[in-house]
């Protein structure tokens, strides 16, 4: 009797885990003032070696695209990357200038729209246990801001969010 319960707390021992510290994880942040002067694939948030991909969008229904911009080599284990946008002047030799960066695993468009008719739009940042950051933003004076964030969990096939006004 005595034997097989030494064995049984040596085996839960050897089966619990003690939890692991989370640690916060820093938030890179772009160098550039939204609305400088910039470069798509050099400016905005980027590591020291980036590994570029783009992404590029109609935002203002102008038909030419706003340059996004995405460092992968900074995207997490999640899908979470920082896209960075840029405004490129039509038909002008002013330079082309940085409106911020989206935060998301993906972004949608959205009908809304804020200055300069630029269209509004929403990142989904991937959380763990099936939660999800929305972070919408829009284009105020020269450049993107974040305007409202929910926390959301999917729910089977939809989201079900928290909205601190309306509890």
């Amino acid at each position: 009797m005595h034997r097989s319960w030494i064995v049984l707390v040596v085996v839960l021992a050897a089966c619990h885990r003690e939890p692991r510290a989370t640690t916060p994880r820093p938030v890179p942040k772009s160098a550039m003032q939204v609305g400088s002067c910039a470069t798509p694939g050099r400016d905005g948030v980027m590591s020291a070696a980036p590994k570029v991909e783009r992404a590029d969008r109609d935002l203002n229904g102008d038909g030419a695209v706003e340059p996004f911009v995405v460092d992968r080599t900074l995207c997490t284990a999640e899908g979470n990357c920082y896209w960075n946008v840029f405004m490129v002047p039509a038909g002008s030799s002013d330079c082309t200038r940085y409106a911020g960066t989206f935060e998301g695993g993906a972004l949608e468009t959205l009908a809304t729209k804020g200055d300069d008719n630029m269209a509004d739009v929403r990142g989904y940042w991937n959380l763990h246990g099936g939660r999800l950051l929305l972070q919408s933003y829009r284009f105020l004076r020269g450049g993107y801001r974040i305007i409202d964030a929910l926390l959301c969990k999917r729910a089977g096939d939809k989201l079900d969010c928290a909205d601190a006004e309306h509890p």
